[in-house]
């Protein structure tokens, strides 16, 4: 190893070793907010950072450098450790967690780090997650159990498709009143309305299909080093669903059971695994092409509506009956997506009204001043 890469090496050891200090102080602190289960959970997770401390600490001394001695904890464990003590866990878990959910894959790509501290990393913002919930059922999932009109639309195409019809409506609506207000011929403003639509169209369903094939591939990263981990480190993946279950608000015993269980079939535990460790259903990754058509022809829908009148025929009559159209259209839409969210129908609709007439007015204004002084 070169000087300057042996230093350089050192410096981040010695970083890696202020924040495990760090994280280990601030898991204690909150354990010492805590009492029984929840403070036996945060008492363990101090270890495994002090565990991943040591292992720096030992890194340095092999390299002949000096292992800075314990300092002051920074201001943020400090404050968080206030308010957990003053108010409740419950009051700073959420920041922790976001932080845990930055932090994760923080050992995933170094050569340095030792066994179990990436798998260790990632499960702990999953943990931090049980312990927000209480121990309780996650009340989404007993609802998308029992009511199904609540579940999330996790393929991404009904997402793909509200949107889509969306942006091709008022996007399209803009352009064609753009070319109207400057005074075009009706064949220009239908051709402009024609390529708006089939531009838009294909540039949707394109970033929708990187978009979810990007999202997919990176899910399946997840579950195959999930699935790596599972298969050299098995006792340390068990003891992780030991402590998740805890979290949620298991006893020890049953935590156990239950991880044994899960355990002894392969299949089962990375699927499980793949579930509470790292929050993905891998029998819903979502399918690219089903996104990418889904936002094509929902955004074609949309774009449509305004270029109907220009097939037929144009002038005032052409443009009166886009702007009716498309007005009724983004009423409708508005209010679909109202009643899909729950919201006010009559709100919703307005409020998608004010949005497209508010673009499509600025290009009929900017399209005639530009036809005005052109002419």
């Amino acid at each position: 190893m070169s000087p300057s890469k042996d230093t350089e090496s050192v410096r981040r050891w010695r970083a890696l070793l202020a924040s495990e200090r760090d994280a280990a102080v601030l898991y204690s602190r909150l354990a010492d907010a805590e009492s029984g289960e929840r403070q036996q959970i945060f008492r363990e997770l101090a270890d495994i950072e002090r565990k991943h401390a040591a292992h720096w600490e030992g890194k340095l001394r092999a390299a002949g450098a000096a292992v800075p001695p314990p300092g002051k904890p920074s201001l943020r464990t400090r404050l968080l450790g206030i308010a957990a003590r003053q108010l409740s866990t419950g009051t700073v878990l959420p920041l922790i967690e976001r932080a845990e959910q930055a932090d994760a894959s923080v050992y995933d790509e170094d050569p340095d780090a030792a066994p179990g501290m990436a798998a260790d990393e990632r499960g702990h913002a999953k943990i931090i997650s049980r312990l927000i919930e209480g121990g309780q059922p996650n009340p989404r999932r007993q609802i998308g159990r029992r009511e199904p009109w609540h579940r999330g639309d996790r393929s991404g195409a009904l997402r793909a498709s509200v949107f889509g019809v969306s942006d091709g409506l008022v996007s399209n609506t803009a352009l064609v009143m753009g070319f109207a207000g400057s005074g075009t011929s009706r064949t220009v403003t239908l051709l402009a309305g024609i390529a708006g639509l089939l531009a838009g169209s294909f540039s949707m369903a394109a970033g929708e299909y990187i978009s979810m094939s990007s999202q997919r591939e990176m899910y399946q990263r997840e579950i195959s080093l999930e699935a790596a981990e599972l298969a050299e480190k098995p006792e340390e993946e068990r003891a992780e669903l030991v402590l998740i279950y805890r979290a949620k608000g298991l006893e020890r015993a049953d935590a156990e059971r239950m991880a044994n269980r899960i355990m002894a079939d392969r299949g089962v535990a990375l699927d499980t695994l793949a579930r509470e460790e790292l929050g993905l259903n891998p029998e819903a990754l979502g399918s690219p092409w089903g996104a990418a058509a889904s936002s094509l022809l929902a955004f074609a829908i949309g774009a449509f509506v305004v270029v109907i009148p220009y097939l037929i025929g144009g002038g005032t009559a052409a443009l009166l009956t886009a702007i009716g159209l498309a007005i009724a259209a983004l009423f409708a839409v508005g209010a679909t997506i109202g009643a899909i969210n729950g919201r006010p129908v009559l709100r919703s609709g307005l409020r998608q009204v004010i949005v497209g007439a508010l673009a499509a007015g600025v290009t009929y204004g900017v399209g005639h001043l530009i036809g005005t002084s052109v002419s």
